[in-house]
């Protein structure tokens, strides 16, 4: 969790200071700070066997991490105003 946390925070931090606009910092904190949940249940059920504690842990920890990133997600929507607003697009 203490990853997720510092990886959104640095990512944001650097979108803003290299003067990214809201539509490309939000999501590019949240990619920079991902786990890759998946793989790593697959991996510790693989190689841990699926009775074993580590596949276990490997689970709940991603129910630790989804409302940890929701939360992330609920703080990025509110500081959308530090970001400049990206121009008119073309059709």
């Amino acid at each position: 969790m203490r990853r997720s946390l510092m990886g959104v925070s640095l990512g944001y931090i650097l979108s803003k200071t290299w003067k990214f606009s809201y539509e490309d910092a939000a999501p590019s904190a949240m990619i920079g700070a991902s786990n890759h949940f998946e793989v790593a249940i697959a991996t510790a059920t693989i190689l841990f066997g699926l009775s074993s504690g580590a596949a276990l842990a490997t689970v709940v920890g991603v129910l630790i991490e989804v409302p940890t990133m929701l939360t992330l997600i609920k703080i990025c929507l509110r500081t959308r105003g530090w970001f400049p607003r990206r121009g008119p697009t073309a059709a």
